[in-house]
C-alpha cells in the first residue's frame, strides 16, 4: 500500500491536475458517427435479451420448485401457511 504514495508513481498523476486548462476540442472535430449508434443499439438489444431470457429462467426455476425437483415438498398456492383452523 505504501508503495502507491512513491514519488515517481504519483508525479505524473500531479502533473495531470496541475490546474492549467486544456483546448477543448472544436465542435466540427467531434461527431458521434453511425458506429457509436449502432454499437449503443446493439448493447441495448443484448441487455433486452438477456432480461428476457433471465425471467424465461426465473420462471422454470419456479416451476421446478412447485413441481418438487429440488426435494423440497411440493406447496400449492393454497397450502400457504400453518393453521390448521383456517378455513
Amino acid at each position: 500500500m505504501l508503495d502507491l504514495l512513491d514519488p515517481a508513481l504519483l508525479h505524473p498523476l500531479l502533473s495531470l491536475s496541475d490546474g492549467a486548462p486544456r483546448k477543448s476540442p472544436e465542435p466540427e472535430d467531434v461527431k458521434a458517427g453511425w458506429t457509436a449508434l449502432l454499437l449503443w443499439l446493439g448493447l441495448a438489444v443484448a441487455v433486452g435479451l438477456l432480461g428476457w431470457s433471465l425471467i424465461r429462467q426465473l420462471r422454470k426455476t419456479n416451476a421446478a420448485r412447485d413441481a418438487g425437483v429440488y426435494g423440497d415438498p411440493v406447496t400449492r398456492a393454497d397450502d400457504e401457511g400453518d393453521d390448521p383452523d383456517r378455513t
